[in-house]
């Protein structure tokens, strides 16, 4: 089992930055990649990025190219989201989710490949 606990959500102004942090623990050899969702009120679950644990390849869904980033520290477990440039339709409940089988490309988008998901923590964007 893996269990994951995401921090760093909060308030903020249109424009804005914040840095969300989903740090793993428990089986943690287990995860090939890791990836962050998002769920906004009455909407779908959406994929935001994803990356390859070993290869540090990434891959983000076009509504936040070039303004998120993901990073990863092997060392602490640990996968950060950089957000810049925040837009009110960025609110949403924020997931991070690990998986256990190998991926790269736009299969780091799909829910499916991950098998752990965190509780969540909440980015809410003002205009």
């Amino acid at each position: 089992q893996v269990q994951l606990v995401e921090s760093g959500g909060g308030l903020v102004q249109a424009g804005g930055s914040l840095r969300l942090s989903c740090a793993a623990s428990g089986r943690t050899s287990s995860i090939y990649v890791m990836g962050w969702f998002r769920q906004a009120p009455g909407k779908d679950r959406e994929s935001v990025v994803g990356i390859n644990w070993s290869g540090g390849s990434t891959y983000y869904t076009d509504s936040v190219k070039g303004r998120f980033t993901i990073s990863r520290d092997n060392a602490k477990n640990t996968v950060v989201l950089q957000m810049n440039s925040l837009k009110p339709e960025d609110t949403a409940v924020y997931y991070c989710a690990a998986g256990v089988t190998y991926y790269i490309g736009s299969f780091l988008l799909r829910p499916g490949s991950y098998n752990y998901w965190g509780q969540g923590t909440q980015v809410t964007v003002s205009s």
